[in-house]
């Protein structure tokens, strides 16, 4: 059995009860982390409420605002990190947001403020993340995020994430390479579509997922749990050799030819 124990993670992303990361948060948990949770502010805060909700049986030692797109917040969550346990061992970035027109319209009518937006918070978000979690990590820390093969694939309703997503996994390498020189990973999983709250603005994700379970290789869809157990692995002494790679986690979607 994997083992976390004395580890700290700030687990970003969770939104319901269907989230990868609410799946990570709880493998993370089972194997003994300390746990720090984020929550997307908002003026009525829904979010907040739903997330404390949720994240209550997990008993998160930190429970803080973030919205990347601020780096006033972004801040101020690493200097809590930083004074109520003074290092960071683990980083999990779960976060990814596009406009609904710019995933589900036509390419070309992704505006220039849409594509800016979907590469703030799906992409740059990781570098901003990482850049205030590296100072804090011991060596062997580990920073990992969620990608998707719509990276790679000219995916239909996917639109500008894929863009996003082709560029946080050039992030992953390019900060595996500057961080590995303290002793520090970063790595992406690209998992198979599941029904999550993020997936819902994909315009066909239940033809996906039908594609995932007609043409991958174990025939069916991959579920979150699974995804949450290999991050559980990249982020264990068990990967310490693995680094700036993105490991896809999809029922074998991706090798298969037709």
């Amino acid at each position: 059995m994997i083992t976390l124990a004395g580890k700290k993670a700030l687990i970003t992303g969770i939104a319901n009860n269907r989230s990868i990361a609410w799946a990570i948060a709880q493998a993370f948990h089972a194997a003994g982390a300390a746990l720090a949770v984020t929550y997307l502010p908002d003026e009525k805060g829904r979010f907040e409420a739903k997330v404390r909700e949720l994240s209550a049986p997990l008993v998160p030692e930190i429970f803080a605002p973030c919205d990347v797109r601020s780096d006033e917040q972004i801040a101020a969550l690493f200097e809590t990190i930083a004074q109520k346990w003074g290092q960071l061992d683990i980083l999990v970035h779960c976060l990814a947001f596009g406009n609904k027109e710019d995933l589900q319209g036509p390419f070309t009518g992704v505006t220039r403020d849409g594509y800016g937006l979907a590469m703030e918070v799906s992409a740059f978000s990781l570098i901003a993340l990482a850049g205030k979690a590296a100072p804090l990590m011991p060596e062997g820390g580990s920073i990992l995020t969620l990608t998707y093969i719509g990276s790679v694939r000219a995916m239909s309703g996917y639109g500008v994430m894929g863009p996003a997503k082709a560029a946080l996994e050039a992030n992953t390498r390019y900060l595996a390479a500057e961080l590995g020189t303290k002793n520090l990973r970063v790595n992406a999983v690209s998992a198979g579509p599941i029904r999550t709250l993020a997936a819902s603005g994909v315009g066909n994700i239940h033809e996906a997922i039908h594609k995932t379970e007609e043409m991958s290789a174990i025939k069916r869809a991959v579920r979150q749990e699974e995804v949450a157990n290999t991050v559980l692995f990249l982020a264990s002494d068990l990967a310490s050799a693995v680094t700036g790679q993105t490991l896809y986690v999809d029922c074998g979607f991706s090798i298969m030819g037709g």
